[in-house]
């Protein structure tokens, strides 16, 4: 079983919970590959802007995935540009949202797999980053 930070928008976050899958561009294929079923999905909200409130970076829940990677066009995401569709997608099971919110920013200094701290969005400019146990922990540990 392997664990995957997934990088999605406040929007896209309402679509994962709704319709219980996950999603990501073709230039992802090769990440999305990986996933198998059993794995489990952590979701990372980017920073939302609601009215003149900021909601800083956050993890906002988690799933596991009940099936193979397949393709779907159908347009349910929200997405920019070109590639809206998000047509590599595998379904969800177990889906979890926290009731409170984990602050992303609290987390980068403890991550491994942000070798800059500085500089930390540049590691999440991707969909889907694979978690390493010791990130695991840290993350679940809040």
């Amino acid at each position: 079983m392997s664990y995957w930070l997934c990088i999605t928008t406040a929007d896209n976050w309402e679509v994962i919970k709704k319709h219980k899958v996950w999603g990501v561009s073709k230039r992802y294929e090769k990440t999305i590959s990986q996933v198998k079923p059993g794995d489990v999905l952590i979701f990372y909200v980017m920073q939302t802007k609601e009215k003149d409130k900021v909601l800083p970076p956050r993890i906002v829940g988690k799933a596991k995935v009940s099936s193979e990677v397949f393709r779907d066009s159908t347009k349910i995401f929200k997405g920019y540009g070109k590639e809206q569709t998000f047509p590599l997608r595998v379904k969800l099971t177990d889906l979890k949202e926290f009731q409170k919110p984990i602050n992303f920013k609290e987390l980068v200094p403890k991550l491994e797999f942000i070798k800059n701290k500085k500089y930390w969005t540049g590691y999440l400019r991707r969909a889907m980053v694979k978690l390493d146990e010791n990130d695991v922990e840290v993350v679940m540990s809040e």
